[in-house]
């Protein structure tokens, strides 16, 4: 079995933000990969649905300053998984 890739501290943050924003009962944050999927139902995901979307929305406001737009391409692309989500949010957070 391999080890699943390590976590940036700042993933690893997100991570915890989104366990503890989805009150995902039985997911430790360090367990998620940074490239699985965060929507849907693929094996190696967390089977997100349209309405924890909404609470990652608020969650990242909140933490972060950063409004995810639903009309903006390149945030409905940060959905994609914890990486891109993480990378996402840090490029634009207000200092």
């Amino acid at each position: 079995m391999s080890a699943a890739p390590a976590l940036s501290a700042d993933e690893l943050t997100m991570a915890q933000r989104l366990v503890d924003a989805l009150s995902l009962e039985g997911v430790n944050a360090s367990a998620i990969a940074p490239n699985a999927a965060l929507f849907g139902g693929h094996s190696d995901g967390l089977g997100l649905d349209s309405i924890d979307a909404l609470e990652i929305a608020l969650m990242i406001q909140q933490h972060y300053g950063v409004e995810l737009k639903s009309d903006d391409p390149q945030a409905r692309e940060a959905f994609n998984s914890l990486r891109d989500l993480t990378d996402y949010v840090l490029m634009r957070r207000k200092s």
